[in-house]
């Protein structure tokens, strides 16, 4: 162990460490969860320290080699070299302050190293005066935050929603003449094609994405610049501006400078519309899989519509059964999700107080967790169970056969009132709807069949 100081006293830190007193004294108090802060966060925060040195070098406010030692250290925060030095759980102060002095600690002491210096010693390096120069933690955190969210949107929730949607849509195609039993409040309901219920499903993925895509829009203004209370004080008037510029460059993302700090770090508000839209594609996802569950439920004892691809036994004890699992794992991501914008919005509310809205470290775990596992849920979903799912043509077109609900089609010839006998006649007797239609003689035979044309009745008019 090492000797280093903070401004509380002496601290004991582990031996090759680079983090240093103030991150080891938060490892000690906040001895929670076990989980750190996500991995995006620990490198948007290495992106931001390092377009911070090269802006205030370019400012005059630091100079070189300091200003290209930091720059330097940042980069490899930002690669994930040194992942395994951000220590301090993720349950910790609500602005996160020790995530950021584990961030400006690792830095210094590796720009130190750079520099030739002894880790821990502060010179030439110091984490404060120069890793976190014209900065506080409640201006920096925020804009790591949006700055992760936006990298994940962009990278890896939308694009693997647009690959769903690509799937859905070519389902839609493949199963188009495929006419089916339309069902509302569960019971039967006129005729629908599998290819109009697919298609409604990517439309749904559709609007998500459109969401989660404007929601992403309010992650681009970043609080950076507005240091303790969004006043600014302390930085230079061009910092806020040359440091999203500089993001912008390094992401390709177009980041700006907030139109209001004190708004941006007094509140939440960015973050519950994101958490917001990351609910609501949970909530589709959700409809969309407990459908293709329920179509596929069976095989002799439910619906049968649908055939899911078979990926694993599906039970211990019995033989031969199946489970729509790949549906089921959906599901259960898309209840997190929702548990998660639970959290969010009350946290949102309770901790933002006056000039800081102190929830921080819980908005990124809780948003970036969401997105990781929305986008790996929707590709899985994708891959196990969209691409290879089919329809039993036999069982749709039976049960189409058999639905009373083809009776609707009668109504406008023979009128309400006898049509309605005219289903609870073959309702009484087990009969289809055609069988009691001919029988009855209250419509000649040879229209029966054109006013019962299943098809025909999924098309307008």
């Amino acid at each position: 162990m090492r000797t280093e100081r903070d401004s509380m006293g002496s601290m004991e830190v582990p031996d090759g460490a680079l983090y240093g007193a103030q991150t080891r004294r938060a490892q000690l108090n906040f001895p929670v969860s076990g989980w750190q802060m996500p991995s995006g966060v620990i490198h948007a925060l290495g992106q931001i320290k390092a377009a911070a040195a090269a802006v205030n070098r370019d400012l005059g406010r630091l100079g070189d080699p300091i200003a290209a030692w930091v720059e330097r250290a940042a980069d490899e925060v930002a690669a994930g070299t040194h992942d395994d030095q951000f220590v301090v759980d993720v349950f910790q102060t609500g602005s996160g302050t020790s995530t950021n002095m584990n961030a400006n600690e690792v830095i210094a002491n590796r720009a130190i190293q750079l520099a030739g210096g002894k880790v821990g010693s502060r010179f030439p390096v110091h984490p404060n005066d120069h890793v976190n120069l014209g900065q506080s933690s409640n201006d920096v955190i925020p804009t790591a935050i949006q700055v992760a969210v936006s990298r994940a949107l962009d990278g890896d929730l939308l694009p693997a929603l647009a690959e769903l949607e690509s799937s859905l849509r070519d389902k839609a195609e493949q199963l188009e003449d495929v006419v089916k039993p339309g069902r509302t409040h569960l019971q039967d309901a006129t005729p629908i094609r599998v290819g109009q219920v697919f298609r409604g499903y990517a439309a749904q993925v559709a609007r998500s994405r459109h969401q989660l895509a404007a929601a992403q829009e309010t992650m681009l203004a970043l609080p950076i610049g507005g240091t303790a209370v969004g006043t600014g004080v302390n930085t230079h008037p061009e910092f806020a501006r040359g440091v999203a510029d500089a993001l912008s460059r390094r992401s390709g993302l177009a980041f700006a400078e907030s139109d209001d700090h004190l708004a941006a770090q007094a509140t939440a508000d960015a973050f519950v519309v994101a958490m917001s839209a990351l609910k609501q594609t949970a909530l589709a996802l959700a409809k969309i899989a407990n459908d293709i569950r329920f179509l596929s439920s069976g095989p002799r004892g439910g619906l049968g519509e649908l055939v899911l691809p078979a990926v694993q036994p599906g039970s211990s004890i019995m033989p031969g059964k199946v489970n729509p699992v790949i549906a089921e794992s959906l599901i259960q991501v898309s209840a997190w999700v929702v548990g998660a914008d639970a959290s969010v919005s009350w946290a949102a509310s309770m901790l933002s107080n006056f000039e800081l809205s102190a929830a921080q470290p819980l908005i990124a775990l809780q948003l970036l967790e969401s997105i990781r596992l929305l986008a790996a849920g929707s590709r899985n979903f994708d891959e196990r169970a969209v691409l290879a799912l089919e329809a039993d043509r036999e069982r749709c077109e039976e049960l189409v056969e058999r639905s009373l609900a083809l009776g609707t089609s009668l109504a406008p010839r023979i009128g309400y009132d006898a049509a309605s006998a005219l289903v609870k006649r073959a309702h009484e007797t087990g009969a289809s709807i055609r069988e009691v239609a001919r029988s009855s003689g209250e419509i000649p035979e040879e229209e029966v069949d054109r006013l019962l044309d299943a098809r025909a009745m999924t098309e307008p008019g």
